[in-house]
């Protein structure tokens, strides 16, 4: 009955418009009152809700979002671009190619898909229809490459992954999502070629070895936050929550340095900082009750039960698991999914002897296919905007591309060498 209540009145409230972070909530305290009286289960929602976000490892998200969002700002996507274009814009599709690589560079450093949309987008969508690219292709493409910037750290979302999942090392999750996130960016790129052959399409000229010199020089700098952030946590220098501070200051001076922020700027860049985070925290502690009355319900393991029961070839079970992701992904935003949905899976993950190292890597991969899958993409929804196009329109070039990160999700699933050879390599995991 708990559960029939919670799930009604979440979906409900979700229908009617209602923030995901408050039907959470209010679900919760609807199915808790069930079982308890109505102060008691406002007590216990508050309780859950403060030790949810009482964790060092969550300190990191705000200085990480604060560091994206000054890497926005900056300039930095223009240079990521130009230096992308000198170095393949030359191949047969090229920039097709310098978009890919572009949203997969600036995802990474700022840490934000709608952050890497936005600014890539602005630039590669223009430049891709000059030389005669379909714009909706150019749009798909930008929606698409931009999730890879999820699985390269730094991610706020493998950080989230790492407190719901109750203890996975955060640097070990930061390297594991490195080649996955390449795979899926070397998928695009795959689709990418077969449709510029398919349309004959050539690339630019090549700009010389002095000019590809100097495009690599002005990206540098952006491009040495990721060395920065990942060789001091693996050389041991700072922790991961340390190194979003240092991601900050670094972000902070390049952008003064290169001219494109002022000092004018900052208020609203931090107001807009701080009013993304109080969003993200709101999400993680409702989140964090509702899990909590999960486990108090016994729901894991009913659903572990089930799911066990269905078949008892971990193959098919981890498909069926990746299936109900994909749905997920689609109406709902990654936090939330993550936080709901990982006290729920993983130990059914654990039960088929997959780590949950190798679990979190893939549900991030599974979800990032969300934002960009209609009808509550939120990245598709920008792309649109910048491209000053249509969803209907570029459901057909969105079609091969989400073949191309379904065929790397299966990769990643059913290969755990793909999440687990770097950090084992390394000594971050076991």
């Amino acid at each position: 009955m708990v559960e029939l209540i919670l799930i009604s009145v979440f979906f409900v409230l979700l229908f009617m418009g209602v923030p995901v972070a408050f039907a959470i909530g209010l679900a919760t305290i609807a199915a808790l009152c069930l079982s308890i009286n109505e102060i008691a289960a406002l007590t216990t929602v508050a309780q859950r809700m403060a030790g949810g976000i009482n964790s060092f490892a969550l300190l990191a998200i705000p200085l990480f979002i604060l560091s994206g969002q000054l890497m926005s700002s900056g300039g930095i996507a223009q240079r990521l671009v130009h230096f992308a274009r000198c170095l393949i814009g030359m191949l047969p599709g090229g920039l097709a190619f310098v978009n890919v690589v572009s949203c997969t560079l600036f995802g990474s450093i700022s840490g934000s898909a709608v952050a890497a949309t936005s600014s890539v987008g602005g630039v590669m969508v223009p430049a891709m229809e000059e030389e005669h690219y379909p714009r909706e292709f150019s749009a798909a493409l930008t929606a698409t490459a931009a999730t890879t910037g999820l699985l390269i750290p730094p991610s706020n979302i493998l950080i989230v992954y790492a407190v719901a999942s109750g203890g996975v090392s955060v640097a070990a999750l930061f390297v594991a999502g490195y080649l996955p996130g390449l795979l899926v960016a070397l998928a695009l790129m795959g689709v990418c070629a077969v449709y510029a052959r398919r349309r004959g399409l050539t690339g630019t000229a090549f700009v010389g070895f002095a000019e590809l010199l100097r495009s690599f020089i002005a990206a540098a700098p952006s491009l040495l936050l990721l060395v920065i952030i990942i060789g001091g946590i693996l050389a041991g220098v700072f922790t991961a929550t340390e190194a979003g501070a240092i991601a900050v200051l670094y972000a902070l001076a390049l952008s003064l340095f290169y001219g494109e922020t002022t000092l004018s700027d900052l208020p609203p860049i931090f107001l807009k900082a701080t009013s993304t985070t109080a969003i993200v925290m709101l999400l993680i502690g409702t989140s964090m009750a509702m899990s909590w009355l999960f486990a108090f319900e016994g729901i894991p393991g009913q659903v572990a039960d089930l799911l066990l029961n269905l078949s008892d070839n971990p193959l098919v079970i981890l498909l069926l698991i990746n299936l109900i992701l994909l749905l997920v992904g689609a109406f709902m935003d990654m936090t939330p999914a993550v936080l709901i949905f990982t006290p729920i899976f993983l130990p059914v993950a654990v039960q088929l002897d997959m780590s949950p190292l190798h679990f979190g890597i893939m549900m991030v991969l599974n979800l990032s296919i969300g934002l960009c899958t209609p009808p509550v993409g939120s990245v598709l929804f920008v792309s649109c905007a910048v491209a000053k196009t249509k969803i209907e329109a570029m459901i057909r070039p969105l079609l091969p591309m989400y073949l191309a990160m379904m065929a790397a999700l299966l990769l990643v699933t059913y290969v755990p060498a793909m999440s687990e050879a770097l950090p084992i390599a390394l000594g971050l995991y076991e």
